[in-house]
């Protein structure tokens, strides 16, 4: 609170320079896609691709979350078996898609699709899992 520096003379305590500055670099780049309203369109049009490889998947790919409960950030889902999901996570790796293990006390598999991550990264993902399960189906 700047009112709580004022009121001490700036000497309360060092704020956190480095967070603000990031917070002030993170604020122009979303400023400069077009602001928050396109980021949100952007971020739900991305996670559509990958829900929709989700949904469409006759069952092979399950959600973690309820439809109406999804993030545009994390798309959480699991495959029919651990085996498959060990070979999900190789395959991917080999196909430029790393991070896609989920956490470790949840399992499963988790694409973070955060702001910086590009339509073309969300195709590409949808594409591979695509590919994946008509061959492992």
């Amino acid at each position: 609170r700047y009112d709580t520096y004022y009121s001490k003379n700036s000497l309360y305590n060092t704020p956190p320079a480095f967070g603000i500055y990031m917070v002030g670099k993170v604020a122009k780049w979303l400023k400069a896609q077009g602001g928050l309203e396109v980021m949100a369109e952007r971020n739900k049009k991305k996670a559509a691709l990958v829900y929709d490889a989700i949904d469409n998947s006759n069952g092979f790919y399950a959600g973690h979350a309820d439809k109406d409960s999804r993030s545009f950030m994390n798309v959480t889902f699991r495959l029919p078996s651990e085996e498959l999901e060990k070979k999900f996570v190789a395959e991917a790796l080999e196909n430029q898609l790393g991070g896609v293990k989920g956490h470790r006390s949840v399992g499963g598999m988790r694409a973070s699709i955060y702001n910086a991550m590009p339509y073309e990264g969300c195709e590409k993902l949808a594409d591979f899992m695509e590919k994946f399960r008509k061959a492992n189906a």
